[in-house]
């Protein structure tokens, strides 16, 4: 599938999903942000088992497209607009019953973060930097990046991002948490398209149930989250995938 901005293929259960702005750094306009969607309902077929995120050209995403919507002739309902679409889109990645694995380079900035805050998985290229960039053109935090950001790296870390400015580099958003590996820059989606297809041969019924058990505990209080677990793995132990896995464990 070919759309403005997102280009996304599907081979051996994996779903790729390409940021495809190289000549805007990735940034996204309400055009983008529509095409994601419809690469989201495409990632969501029964035959795609793990979904990779990459961008194509020097920066996986620069955010925003600023000036999409400096030239709009409305730019606040132009902007609204843009960051519910986006926040919806990405909001519906995060909750496919599936790993998202994403591979990220260059730069990183502003929405840009949130496209890594709603994945499972994050590999960075050594280089990489990340940054919230919203107070730099005098805007705030959307597409759920200040709900997920204190999640992810505590709320001090956070708060530091958003009100200095503050550039992370690779090393230092995976001691953060904000990322799970770091690789050369020249492998990076190499690696990501790795772990995406090794994910996608696994269990898909029990990955996907973790990803929205583990996902889940955000909004939920210990006790449904206990049962909703109890519940989980209750059903899944009949699955086709469980008996087989189980059966072949006993037989060792």
């Amino acid at each position: 599938m070919t759309a403005p901005g997102v280009l996304f293929e599907a081979a051996a259960g994996v779903g790729r999903i390409c940021l495809n702005r190289p000549e805007a750094s990735n940034s996204v306009d309400l055009d983008t942000a529509r095409a994601l969607g419809r690469a989201v309902t495409a990632a969501a077929a029964d035959d795609v088992k793990a979904v990779l995120l990459v961008g194509a050209g020097k920066r996986f995403c620069a955010g925003g497209d600023v000036r999409s919507f400096v030239d709009a002739a409305q730019p606040s309902a132009y902007l609204h607009e843009l960051a519910s679409v986006l926040g919806s889109e990405l909001g519906r990645l995060a909750d496919l019953p599936k790993p998202v694995v994403a591979g990220v380079h260059g730069a990183v900035a502003g929405a840009g973060l949130a496209f890594v805050l709603h994945a499972d998985i994050v590999v960075a290229g050594r280089s990489t930097k990340f940054l919230m960039a919203y107070a730099g053109v005098g805007l705030t935090p959307d597409c759920g990046v200040s709900y997920l950001l204190p999640r992810a790296v505590g709320l001090q870390r956070a708060l530091d991002l958003a009100l200095t400015g503050r550039v992370l580099t690779a090393e230092e958003a995976l001691d953060w948490g904000l990322v799970t590996e770091v690789v050369d820059d020249d492998v990076v989606h190499e690696r990501a398209a790795e772990l995406a297809g090794r994910l996608a041969s696994g269990p898909a019924h029990a990955l996907g149930q973790a990803k929205r058990l583990i996902r889940s505990s955000y909004e939920v209080t210990r006790e449904r989250s206990v049962a909703d677990e109890a519940s989980t793995i209750a059903a899944a132990v009949s699955t086709e995938e469980a008996q087989r896995l189980v059966g072949q464990f006993i037989s060792k």
